[in-house]
Parts: C-alpha cells; structure tokens; sequence
C-alpha cells in the first residue's frame, strides 16, 4: 500500500467557512479515489486565517515562525494540493495570495494542485482562470484542468449537489490521477541541504 498526502489549504476568513467546505469536500473526493486505489491517504489541512499574522510577519522579517513553517513544510512535502480561496474584487484574497508569496519558488515545481473558490455571485467563477490558474502556473505547478468554484446557490443544506457535486468528483479523480503517476513525495526540501557535493566544488574552483 502506497502513503500519499494530501495538503488542503483553505483561505476563508470566517467560521463557519464555505471555502473551507468546498475544500473539505475536493479534498474528500480525492482522497476516496486514491483509496479505492489502493493507497493509504492523509490529509493535512492548512487554515490560512488561523496563520494570518505569521504569514505578514515572515514578508516582513523573511522568518517563518514555527507554526508557520510547519505549514509551509505541510504543502511543499505533499504529493498533492487542494488550494481554496474566497474571491474578492474579482480575485484571490489577500491571504491567499500572501501565503502562497512565502512558498519557496521553486517548491511546488511539477506538483499537482486542484484550484477552487468559493464567491457571492457566479459572475466570479472566471477569477479561477484569469487570477488562480496562472499563479500557480507561475509557480510550474501542474494546476489540474478541472477547477471548481461554489455560489451560495450551490449549497444545499450545506451539501454539494447536482453540477457542483459532479465537478467536485471529477475534480477528484483528476487529482488522484496525478498523484498516481508520480513516485510518493518524499516531504519539503531542506533549504540547507547541499546540491552539489565537494569533489565538483573543488574541481569547480581548480577549473
């Protein structure tokens, strides 16, 4: 049995939070597809609200506290994301958008990220295309082709359903499929680590 993780990053700011709901719900999706797979799945939730002053304090120190690092590790170190943001003025939010600003650049490289968002009005479905997608492009991620936004008429009863219910499901297995292709994550890089061993150091410095 293969262990895969899963990090589930939710960037709602209220409690209770239908971005965390939708988020909760992608990442079960994904999770009971990959153990009818066969593998052994953990989920490790990020509640960015729960992290926000950490988050602002690392732009301006460039130090993460050790809550916040072990969040950052939670991401950088899964086989796969589940990223959620509430979209405000037709975007992100701040917080989202700021977490994400502290990842290491070069962390999330081939990664497979599963995009959502939750909004007041459908009218903000397209921020997912034209302000989440091409974040984690940025980032080389391999964002998933199926993205998954929630209106408050989606909801019902606090359920997904019907449409909503279907994408979330396919949303699902689009992750799983991605996760299975690659060999498990073996957790965050060490920023320390040396990448280049001292033979090719000191024929480096005799060339």
């Amino acid at each position: 049995m293969t262990r895969r993780t899963l990090a589930v990053v939710s960037a709602g700011l209220s409690q209770p939070s239908s971005t965390r709901l939708l988020a909760d719900q992608l990442a079960a999706a994904a999770r009971d597809e990959l153990v009818r797979r066969g593998d052994e799945v953990e989920l490790r939730v990020v509640e960015l609200r729960d992290r926000a002053h950490d988050v602002v304090n690392n732009l301006l120190t460039g130090f993460p506290s050790p809550e916040l690092r072990a969040a950052l590790d939670a991401v950088t170190g899964a086989d796969g994301i589940v990223a959620v943001t509430p979209i405000f003025n037709a975007s992100y939010n701040g917080l989202f958008k700021s977490f994400f600003d502290v990842v290491d650049a070069q962390a999330l490289v081939d990664r497979p990220v599963l995009i959502g968002a939750t909004g007041g009005t459908a009218r903000h479905s397209l921020a997912l295309e034209h302000a989440v997608r091409p974040m984690f492009g940025y980032l080389r991620a391999v964002v998933l082709p199926t993205s998954v936004f929630a209106a408050p008429e989606d909801w019902s009863g606090g359920t997904a359903e019907g449409a909503l219910r279907a994408r979330i499901d396919r949303a699902g297995r689009e992750l799983a499929d991605q996760v299975d292709r690659r060999p498990p994550a073996t957790g965050p890089a060490d920023p320390f680590a040396l990448t280049t061993d001292f033979a090719q150091l000191l024929g480096s410095r005799e060339g």
